[in-house]
């Protein structure tokens, strides 16, 4: 009987392993989390507290927790690249990684040196940015970036969901500013002034703020071909998944250049008609459930399927729909 270990997985991930089951019965589900109440826990076989560790460490606590709870695939979210590095020492135990390999994980984990591959290879169209690791350098980004655009926005490269993501906003004040979302907004000289509390600062990336529509494509690659299946999503909890030829393009041309083997989630945003490509997620996104009950394609199951060994089938009729969540109350003990 497989046994597959997700650690610390967001709370969406509750409908993924509802998708693995629907295609595998009788798979075995072992969950974790640093902290010890999830809405995951209801629909895990086994469910554990782990400890909170970086790097190596927790790479070498993985091991042997696989090796005490008979895992024989591990699904990481949390750690993912240092996992992905010390893949060998899973696989030479005989243990399954749902994670693609270093030289992929570490480019895509590091969001200037995807855009750099991007742009070397003609995949997609990619913002202008610039990366800054003093007061000085995010000056003169600014001033460029905002004489061509109307908004500019930034985040520190090293960074896990987007905390410290902020739109530089300066008309923060006054009625109007009541009806705008603050808590990722700020001003430029509250920037600047931030910013110069350190001499050098972790790498920060400074980029046109693209307001326009967002798409997230879940992806896998298959030996039936890509799955790939955009989803349209806007200020509304209605996603439309449809599937334009210019996202589908890049998707196929990222993947000629970087044939990943597990799922991910290709990001994009539109300006001006344009979309240009924001990032690749070497994970499964959180509404990835939304593009499967669209789509009618099981993604999460597919992808285990395939590192068992086990060939699920797979239709995507391309049919456009729109889609939502209602959420529903989870008691957790």
């Amino acid at each position: 009987m497989a046994r597959v270990w997700m650690n610390h997985w967001f709370s969406t991930a509750y409908n993924i392993i509802n998708l693995i089951r629907n295609a595998i019965p009788g798979i075995e589900i072992i969950g974790s989390n640093e902290h010890l109440y999830s809405p995951i826990m209801n629909v895990c076989n086994e469910w554990y507290q782990e400890p909170v560790l970086k790097g190596e460490q927790y790479v070498s606590f993985c091991l042997d927790f696989c090796h005490e709870h008979r895992v024989n695939l591990f699904m990481p979210r949390r750690e993912m690249v240092s996992i992905s590095k010390y893949k060998k020492r899973f696989t030479d135990a005989g243990i399954k990684v749902m994670a693609d390999d270093y030289q992929y994980v570490s480019i895509l984990n590091q969001k200037h040196e995807a855009y750099e591959f991007f742009k070397q290879h003609g995949i997609g169209v990619v913002p202008d940015f610039f990366i800054a690791t003093n007061v000085d350098q995010f000056r003169e980004a600014y001033a460029d970036l905002s004489q061509r655009y109307k908004w500019v926005c930034f985040k520190f490269v090293h960074d896990e969901g987007g905390k410290s993501y902020r739109l530089i906003d300066n008309n923060r004040k006054g009625y109007a500013a009541l009806f705008k979302k603050q808590t990722t907004r700020i001003s430029y000289d509250a920037a600047v002034e931030a910013l110069s509390e350190k001499s050098t600062f972790s790498p920060v990336m400074i980029m046109p703020f693209l307001p326009d529509e967002e798409i997230s494509v879940d992806c896998l690659n298959t030996p039936n071909g890509l799955i790939a299946i955009p989803r349209i999503k806007d200020s509304t909890r209605i996603e439309r998944v449809c599937y334009d030829h210019d996202i589908l393009k890049t998707c196929e041309d990222f993947y000629r250049e970087m044939p990943l083997e597990c799922p991910c989630n290709v990001q994009f945003k539109y300006l001006d008609g344009i979309p240009y490509l924001l990032e690749v997620n070497t994970r499964m996104s959180g509404g990835i459930q939304m593009a499967c009950a669209a789509s009618r394609v099981n993604i999460p199951g597919i992808a285990v399927g395939k590192l068992l060994g086990t060939s699920i089938p797979w239709i995507n009729k391309k049919d456009e729909k729109r889609v939502t969540h209602v959420e529903v109350p989870v008691v957790l003990d």
